[in-house]
């Protein structure tokens, strides 16, 4: 599925980020980037599946579980064009952008990332999982420090606030999960673990031990698991 010219792809893109570069070279980004990676996602719908029946794993090469590879530089210094970075993102069936909760992949010449939760998700939905948090602290610890969870993934991520949250009690056991603005749980591999034969797999098992982190979520958003 994913072949090593996938990840040579990318490095070559970091030394020629520009349109007249990716042009040239736009048949090679589709057989070598778009093609393994929507088999990717279309071998793991089914897998998916048996995982949730709401989380959406869409092959199609546009609008699908895919992201695109323009970069957003409307409000950035940094004028690049592509990402250097393909991924994508098995979002709740309710969920209409990046922000929904979901399952996650990354993969870079850098690394290889995936896992499941909720990224930046709007104010509304913020606050049902701090108050979820907040009212549920036992059912909280037990899923982060979970031993299988804690190898995995080290525990929950995602960035936070300075300060806690308004309305919050600064001495709750879970003040730092509290103040997070993003809740994830993203394992961690070398570039080189996608030419592994049991990629599929290895992805697979990893989304399972992420599914009581997703489950909270999307308790506590009031959506089905």
């Amino acid at each position: 599925m994913f072949k090593a010219d996938f990840l040579k792809f990318f490095k070559a893109l970091a030394k020629n980020n520009n349109r007249e570069w990716f042009n040239e070279h736009k048949a090679e980004y589709k057989q070598t980037v778009v093609e393994p990676m929507l088999q990717f996602i279309e071998a793991m719908a089914p897998r998916l599946k048996r995982i949730s029946p709401h989380f959406v794993a869409d092959s199609r090469s546009n609008g699908g579980s895919m992201f695109r590879i323009y970069r957003d530089v409307r409000f950035s210094k940094d004028k690049s064009p592509y990402k250097l970075h393909a991924a994508c993102q098995f979002r709740h069936e309710l969920g209409k952008d990046a922000h929904a909760p979901g399952f996650y992949v990354h993969i870079s010449p850098q690394e290889v990332v995936f896992g499941g939760g909720t990224w930046l998700p709007p104010n509304s939905e913020l606050l049902k999982i701090r108050n979820t948090i907040a009212d549920s602290p036992n059912e909280w610890n037990r899923i982060k420090s979970a031993a299988k969870f804690r190898k995995l993934f080290g525990g929950v991520g995602g960035d936070g606030l300075k300060r806690p949250p308004k309305g919050f009690d600064p001495e709750h056991p879970h003040i730092e999960d509290l103040k997070r603005k993003s809740f994830f749980a993203m394992r961690n591999e070398k570039p080189e673990f996608i030419l592994q034969d049991d990629f599929v797999d290895e992805v697979e098992a990893t989304f399972k031990a992420a599914k009581p982190l997703m489950e909270y979520i999307c308790y506590a958003q009031e959506i089905a698991f």
